[in-house]
């Protein structure tokens, strides 16, 4: 049932959630009367609104993008900005105009005292606005739910066994649930949802937009996974996973960094909530109850300028005369990677291990170095000291067995390295790999090109720059590498063989690949993608103000209802008033879908449906019509306690006016042997589709896939069109796609021509309607409910769809149950002829019609 959306309804959770502690103080840029919002405090005329503010973008993000210290002296705390951050970087992509807001938690835990002190200074000095999550819910927030369960989860790795990961935790969720919540406080505190567009960073905030949604039904919000979306038999798994789906689908804009996690984002919208997706104009997009929400695919850049300037230090052209006097007459393989399970060092090594046994003895092997770098954990556990150890017992192996007193082949550098130093090597190697397992995006391959490109030491920029890249094809940077040799970091031999071509290959082939990366990755910065991400996030908002908007749901489940401002519910007053007022009427109602559920195996009216349709045809004001594209025998033995019902079978290729007349052809008589080219078809797409069948009708045939795995009975269905229409160009047939049907038909029959007929019909006998209601849910109903509006344009009309989706009908209902309870409501005020001797009636539903 709708409801109203109001700012305490996650209150309703039916989980409770934490105590959380209330905000010390409000914060600038509120509402403090009504149509006034507060710019900083700033003297303002009392008639200024939001519109004379700074267009803002608000980042929220787990961590604000700063550095802070403790001052040994005053133990005040001191804040830098974080300028090797994404969200601080990103800013770069905004217009100078805009206003940026930063929102997120600190790495160090504050006292309640200094709380107030310290937002104030945050705010004024740097428009960041923390979230003082208490230290016990902060740790089973990000360190337990989302480090130990969503992080592993999306990366592929389910709880097994409990050595393998951590079960899921409803208490680790709670917390979850609870800084979510924390932090839609502080966003609605600082934020004006109608004005500014906000930007939601990463799976530690992924229910996050459904309390915003239900705060503002029109906030512009966007959200941008920085991890890998698991494919929907992993995610499946999760507990949780409606509520994080739904959380996601509030927003407007959902962005991914590859087409491959936005592909398994769609899959489980389509398997877990039967919503489909389509392509307008190179835009995806999905409707979710009147909303369009648009998916974004574009992988994150680089700060070019951050890394140029930091190539021009003298501290880190010093780190290169020292690396190249190290390693004189060597060829260095630069790794970058965190200590962690997915990143795939141990495996790296190995590879590295293989290719030296390659070389050994027939080659000289000591002209190679791998350089690998380990980036201290982001968290602990015994996976990562695992991990750990067995990269140490493999680079002992290696240096023992290849190593000599003035060759050492692997340099393992395991402690913080400044980025001084990390650009320094990437200069001076002669490939870089990364061979990760899973992976969200990875940057080092495009820094490693910008050093490539921009050498510390070289005083020629007219030299050809070359660089050689081996990634692993699980890593979220692979797809837009193309001059890259990607490799199955699992095959270990493989991974070997590649490192070993990217040596060895000629200088010339280095310098394309190099050239064609380095065009890539420096067109497609951090502020690139920034901007096209906002941009596209202003779009997918921009209709906003165009529909009408109201929230439904409680707790997790709110989401929020739009439909344009013509589009409304068929109120049963309203539409009874009409009926009472009338005296001539036709009523065309469809079948599946609108009298009988899609879902529902018997598909024969229950005897409450009947005494309906029944009345309704006994008054001697009324025609009434059901329309079906179902084979004239199956409705005839459904609708046959309905004696004077008129029935239009097969999109109206055969009519009759009541139970006792004969079948008549609504068209005159067609050449069907296109039936014996597309039979065959059909059969093969069966006999391919598990689950999937084919109805044989006089005129038609129809392959259904309600059954088959909806993934793939849907693009099975998209493969069918395309080659029926390709063996039937020449007939005259015509191809149609439905709800999960796809339908062959002869040209020239449509419900619409049968509505238009008996419309005609009672027009020249001297009874045109004055109420003329059409009723179906399907797009073939849409020629029903344009028909109707061109023949009978004199008449009260009533077209109405079954469900929330664009259509050319003025009206909808929600579902077969409301269609059957509105024919209820007309019959109970219909007059039927005294030798009917049907007495009035009350249909009750119960909840498992």
């Amino acid at each position: 049932m709708a409801s109203k959306s109001y700012a305490n309804i996650l209150n309703l959770d039916p989980d409770k959630l934490l105590d959380i502690p209330q905000t010390p103080r409000a914060l600038p840029r509120v509402m403090t009367i009504p149509g006034i919002i507060d710019c900083g405090g700033s003297d303002k005329d009392s008639d200024t609104t939001s519109s004379g503010c700074r267009e803002r973008k608000i980042i929220v993000a787990n961590m604000l993008p700063l550095h802070i210290q403790r001052d040994p002296d005053t133990l005040k705390l001191t804040f830098s900005f974080d300028e090797d951050s994404i969200l601080w970087q990103l800013k770069d992509g905004f217009s100078p105009e805009s206003e940026v807001v930063y929102i997120g938690s600190l790495k160090v835990e504050v006292d309640a005292s200094e709380q107030e002190e310290v937002a104030q200074k945050l705010l004024d000095e740097y428009k960041c606005v923390p979230t003082f999550l208490p230290y016990d819910l902060h740790k089973k927030y990000y360190g337990g739910f989302c480090k130990h369960q969503l992080w592993p989860l999306f990366h592929y790795m389910l709880p097994m066994c409990p050595d393998h990961a951590d079960r899921f935790d409803r208490v680790l969720w709670k917390a979850y649930v609870s800084a979510n919540k924390i932090f839609a406080d502080k966003v609605m505190e600082v934020a004006n949802p109608e004005d500014d567009y906000i930007w939601v960073h990463d799976y530690h905030l992924m229910i996050l937009p459904t309390f915003l949604r239900n705060r503002c039904n029109r906030v512009k919000l966007g959200f941008f996974l920085h991890s890998p979306f698991p494919s929907s038999e992993i995610y499946t798994t999760l507990p949780v996973r409606d509520e994080i789906l739904k959380g996601l689908l509030n927003c407007d804009l959902i962005g991914f960094h590859t087409f491959d996690y936005a592909r398994h984002f769609l899959s489980c919208c389509s398997r877990m909530m039967g919503l489909d997706y389509e392509s307008k104009r190179g835009h995806i997009g999905l409707d979710y109850f009147g909303r369009t929400v648009y998916i974004k695919i574009l992988p994150v850049g680089i700060h070019m300028g951050r890394l140029e300037s930091v190539l021009n230090l003298p501290i880190t052209l010093r780190k290169v005369k020292e690396i190249a006097e190290r390693f004189k007459g060597k060829k260095l393989i630069v790794g970058v990677d965190d200590m962690d399970i997915f990143k795939g060092i141990s495996l790296k090594l190995l590879a590295f291990e293989h290719l030296l046994q390659m070389h050994h003895p027939a080659q000289p092997h000591d002209k190679l170095v791998l350089i690998q770098i380990v980036n201290p954990p982001r968290s602990a556990g015994k996976d990562v000291q695992e991990a750990k150890t067995e990269t140490y017992l493999i680079v002992n192996r290696i240096n023992e067995a290849y190593g000599s007193p003035d060759y050492q082949p692997v340099v393992l550098i395991d402690r913080p390295v400044a980025r001084y130093e990390k650009s320094a090597y990437y200069s001076m190697a002669d490939c870089c790999i990364v061979n990760a397992v899973r992976d969200g995006m990875n940057l080092v391959p495009y820094k490693y090109i910008i050093c490539r490109q921009h050498l510390p030491h070289s005083t020629d920029e007219t030299t050809p720059r070359t660089s050689m890249l081996v990634v692993s094809e699980f890593v979220g940077c692979s797809p837009s590498l193309s001059g890259a040799i990607r490799v199955n970091p699992w095959d270990v031999e493989s991974v070997a063989v590649a490192i070993n071509s990217a040596i060895v290959m000629k200088e010339s082939e280095k310098q394309l690949r190099h050239a064609k990366h380095y065009r890539y990755v420096s067109s497609h910065d951090i502020a690139y993608w920034a901007r096209s991400f906002m941009q596209d996030l202003e779009r997918a908002s921009k209709d906003h103000y165009n529909k009408r908007c109201w929230g439904i749901g409680f707790g997790l489940g709110f989401r929020v209802v739009s439909l344009s401002p013509g589009f409304r519910k068929l109120s049963r007053d309203c539409i009874v008033s009409a009926y009472k007022r009338s005296n001539r009427r036709a009523i065309f109602l469809d079948y599946d879908g609108t009298l009988v559920p899609h879902s529902s195996i018997v598909k024969t009216p229950g005897p409450e449906l009947v005494t309906v349709l029944n009345t309704l045809c006994d008054d001697p004001k009324n025609t009434v019509f059901v329309i079906s594209g179902r084979g004239k025998g199956s409705l005839s033995e459904w609708l046959a306690p309905c004696e004077r019902l008129g029935v239009a079978a097969e999109h109206g290729y055969f009519i009759r006016w009541n139970r006792s007349s004969d079948w008549q052809p609504g068209v005159a008589p067609m050449e069907l042997e296109w039936k014996e080219i597309a039979e065959p078809v059909m059969e093969l797409y069966r006999e391919a589709t598990d689950g999937s069948t084919i109805e044989t009708k006089e005129t038609g045939l129809v392959w259904h896939h309600q059954d088959a795995d909806p993934d793939f009975g849907s693009c099975q269905a998209k493969e069918l069109v395309v080659h029926l229409e390709n063996v039937l160009a020449n007939e005259p047939a015509i191809v149609r796609r439905g709800r999960h049907i796809v339908e062959v038909k002869p040209q020239g029959v449509s419900k619409g021509l049968v509505a238009e007929k008996v419309l005609s019909t009672m027009i020249e006998k001297g009874e045109a309607p004055d109420f003329v209601t059409c009723i179906g849910d399907d797009r073939s109903d849409e020629d029903m409910f344009e028909s109707i509006t061109n023949t009978a344009s004199s008449a009260e009309i009533f077209a109405c769809t079954v469900g929330r989706k664009p259509s050319k009908a003025r009206y909808y209902l929600d579902d077969t149950v409301d269609v059957v309870k509105l024919l209820a409501g007309l019959a109970n005020a219909s007059d039927p002829k005294p030798s009917s001797n049907r007495a009035r009636f009350q249909v009750t539903f119960d909840a498992g019609f």
